[in-house]
């Protein structure tokens, strides 16, 4: 059974910083692409960060560009976001998320977290 597991979300004041871990279980973590998507109250979940299975090749939203980092160790089956700079307007619900495909589209992906919830104040 694939679990993802998402931690280190809270509050936080813009401009701070914060960092999501997502801890895999059930699969091989080199075996996927994974990814960090967001969903905010009212919208529609979007991508914010993706790595590579292997090679560790990352893309990021143009909003989140410059400010957050995703990275993975594939040996201790985990995923990381650090986030900084943070603005209100990255106040979501975050997932870690699995897929065959290194892709910035959220239907593309297979496996997903239960979030964990980020709340940026001003």
């Amino acid at each position: 059974q694939v679990q993802l597991v998402e931690s280190g979300g809270g509050l936080a004041q813009a401009g701070g910083s914060l960092r999501l871990s997502c801890a895999a279980s059930g699969l091989i973590l080199s075996s996927y692409h994974m990814g960090w998507l967001r969903q905010a109250p009212g919208k529609e979940r979007e991508f914010v960060a993706a790595i590579s299975r292997i090679y560790a090749n990352t893309m990021y939203a143009d909003s989140v560009k410059g400010r957050f980092t995703i990275s993975r160790d594939n040996a201790k089956n985990m995923v990381y976001l650090e986030m900084g700079s943070l603005k209100p307007e990255d106040t979501a619900v975050y997932y870690c998320a699995a897929s065959s495909q290194f892709t910035g589209i959220s239907r593309n992906y297979n496996y997903w977290g239960q979030g964990t919830q980020v709340t940026v104040s001003s």
